[in-house]
């Protein structure tokens, strides 16, 4: 069933919501994984089983049985096959829009956390981004895994939604004012790469669904100075940083990926072998649509 969120306000129509996606926890990963055989042509009852994914947790873990066969034409062929064709592209993405996460020494990239074996915080993708091109949905590859480390936790915005508002339903109102947070400019000498960029933390689609833009960077990042704004961020740091049966940990093999709807992630740090064949690649994806299920 899906719900949509602007009807909130009436309080039976958010117990409804709430109901229906607790009824899906504890969450384990056996839960949300799919395996498929080619994922540029799901069968049906592979699509089946990872649309009952989504719908319940917003993400699906799929497992290629060949994944020999994987490239990056294959990954995009399985984006559209979702609804998703507007692709997100950063100063790091390549011209056909995937982004090659690895550790590099050089260029630009070596600049930004995500190219170094460094623990990446929860956050979801293009908390930065200007209020036109929200990252809606995130689709993720791993070509090869490190020799250790490089787990990823995952929790589900809706969850992430339902503890801030059982908590103190004002918290929901003071993130989603549109100058909640504040992410500066990107700027390098003179030239500035990324303007600054305000936004809500909660704000929703044109059919109701939620959209969390998030990190828990303490740098970089200016939060309203208002009380609700500091209480709120400082309860949903807490619980992203806690252990609960909302928290799916989980670290990709070689022919694994998630698709989701930008859901809460992080990254635990990762050392690489000495040669290519162990050192960590992942391809990400990330889309301005959100997942048709």
């Amino acid at each position: 069933m899906s719900f949509d969120f602007r009807t909130f306000s009436d309080a039976s129509n958010y117990n409804a919501f709430r109901t229906e996606k607790l009824q899906h926890y504890p969450l384990s990963v056996e839960n949300i994984t799919v395996e498929v055989r080619d994922p540029a042509q799901l069968s049906t009852v592979e699509r089946e089983q990872m649309a009952r994914c989504l719908a319940q947790t917003n993400m699906v873990i799929y497992r290629v049985t060949d994944a020999e066969k994987v490239d990056k034409t294959v990954l995009t062929a399985l984006g559209r096959q979702w609804g998703l064709t507007r692709i997100d592209t950063t100063l790091c993405t390549e011209e056909d829009g995937i982004t090659a996460l690895q550790v590099v020494s050089e260029g630009q990239a070596h600049e930004y956390i995500p190219y170094t074996n460094q623990p990446l915080n929860w956050h979801t993708d293009g908390y930065y981004n200007a209020l036109d091109s929200h990252v809606l949905a995130l689709l993720m590859y791993c070509v090869r895994p490190s020799v250790s480390g490089g787990e990823n936790a995952y929790i589900d915005p809706d969850i992430a939604y339902i503890h801030l508002r059982d908590t103190n339903p004002d918290f929901i109102t003071a993130l989603m004012a549109a100058d909640a947070m504040t992410i500066p400019a990107n700027q390098q000498g003179d030239v500035v790469l990324r303007p600054a960029q305000s936004s809500a933390v909660f704000s929703f689609t044109k059919d109701g669904q939620l959209n969390m833009r998030y990190t828990v960077r303490k740098r970089h990042i200016q939060w309203a100075d208002r009380p609700l704004v500091r209480e709120a961020v400082a309860c949903l740091n807490e619980f992203l940083n806690s252990d609960t049966q909302f928290h799916v940990r989980y670290r990709l093999h070689a022919g694994e990926g998630v698709l989701c709807n930008n859901v809460l992630h992080n990254r635990t740090g990762f050392t690489d072998g000495d040669t290519p064949d162990t050192q960590r690649l992942l391809y990400r994806i990330r889309y301005y649509d959100r997942v048709v299920i």
